[in-house]
């Protein structure tokens, strides 16, 4: 009974700033999203995305934040569990020290889907994530045209800057890069890691480099964030926008501000509006427990494929490239400016 109380006292707080959905007339049941933190733009603007689309589609929704700490989204989890909702959208804050309580959850009955943190150990009901190796894909087209655009073919010094190398996120971009890369010997990649995914680190990657490489053509970075710090190592060298290409994937705002300014010539978009459109194309499926079929799913635009794994249904959903043309289209989520457009619920 405590631990009822509880979390309908954390319900309550969560409604009382904005993170609470109010009730629908005739509401298909309440999902409850756990997001793993507030402190990055990506994370709150999945929560205003996901609560929109699902409410789109007739579920109530309540965030839970986790404020980065393991200890409380399990007890999030839990507690939630005791509530029976239609169903839980997990983004986990560990992906190892969550798998007991999505076990739970759905020994309850409780569907659980996941949201662009791809979980293998253990099944879950969905699983909605970016395609991050088909984004390394992307960013070698992309840098393969400034090449040759530059040097009149593909050849050249490119410096790539990884983020965290325990992160797969960043060792499958880098994967998909390097796959796609391989048929032009002209091109050399040096690959540094930005550890922790510090901006600061980037910083001090891209200074060193340009000292010890001048002849760098351009500069790929796996997050806007470590954009920013580029920049700023660039101009403490002298530089000035297009003095050394530069592109970066995720989308984020600060992305899309130097696509503006001129220092990155390409953003790689991490597609979080389509993969929140996504749990709520999907949800009745989960809801109800009904068969979900393998394909390729037109997702805002944007064509996703749909395999099932052993750890479920998991649908990979391709970024885009952002750039000067395109940047200030809506559908870029770094432009924080939601779709509009209803989703349609899979039959």
């Amino acid at each position: 009974m405590n631990r009822l109380r509880r979390l309908l006292t954390m319900t309550l707080a969560a409604a009382a700033i904005g993170l609470g959905s109010p009730a629908f007339a005739e509401s298909k049941g309440t999902i409850y999203y756990m997001v793993p933190t507030l402190l990055d733009e990506f994370q709150t603007e999945s929560v205003s995305a996901i609560e929109k689309f699902l409410k789109g589609v007739g579920y109530d929704v309540v965030t839970l934040n986790a404020d980065n700490k393991t200890d409380l989204q399990q007890s999030q989890m839990n507690d939630t569990i005791l509530l029976k909702p239609a169903a839980i959208v997990l983004a986990a804050v560990d992906f190892n020290a969550l798998q007991p309580s999505i076990e739970k959850a759905r020994a309850a009955g409780i569907p659980v889907m996941q949201f662009d943190r791809q979980i293998k150990a253990t099944p879950s009901d969905f699983t909605s994530v970016a395609g991050t190796v088909e984004i390394g894909y992307v960013a070698a087209g992309e840098i393969q045209r400034l090449l040759k655009e530059k040097n009149g073919e593909v050849k050249g010094k490119v410096l790539q800057v990884l983020g965290d190398p325990a992160d797969p996120y960043t060792l499958d971009i880098q994967a998909g890069f390097e796959e796609k890369m391989k048929e032009f010997p002209g091109v050399q990649i040096i690959s540094l890691p930005a550890m922790q995914w510090e901006a600061s680190n980037a910083g001090t990657i891209v200074s060193d480099q340009i000292v010890a490489n001048p002849d760098i053509d351009l500069i790929f970075l796996h997050a806007a964030h470590l954009s920013v710090a580029a920049v700023a190592a660039l101009e403490a060298k002298g530089k000035k926008p297009g003095d050394v290409m530069m592109i970066s994937s995720n989308g984020a705002p600060v992305g899309l501000d130097l696509i503006r300014k001129g220092w990155l010539n390409v953003e790689v978009e991490q597609p979080l509006y389509a993969q929140a459109a996504a749990i709520a194309m999907f949800a009745d499926k989960v809801v109800n427990k009904q068969e979900i079929k393998p394909g390729t799913y037109n997702v805002l635009g944007l064509d996703s494929t749909l395999t099932i794994e052993p750890w479920g249904p998991n649908l990979k959903i391709p970024g885009a490239a952002i750039t000067k043309e395109n940047v200030d289209e809506p559908r870029f989520w770094g432009n924080l400016k939601a779709p509009t457009d209803p989703v349609t619920p899979v039959q």
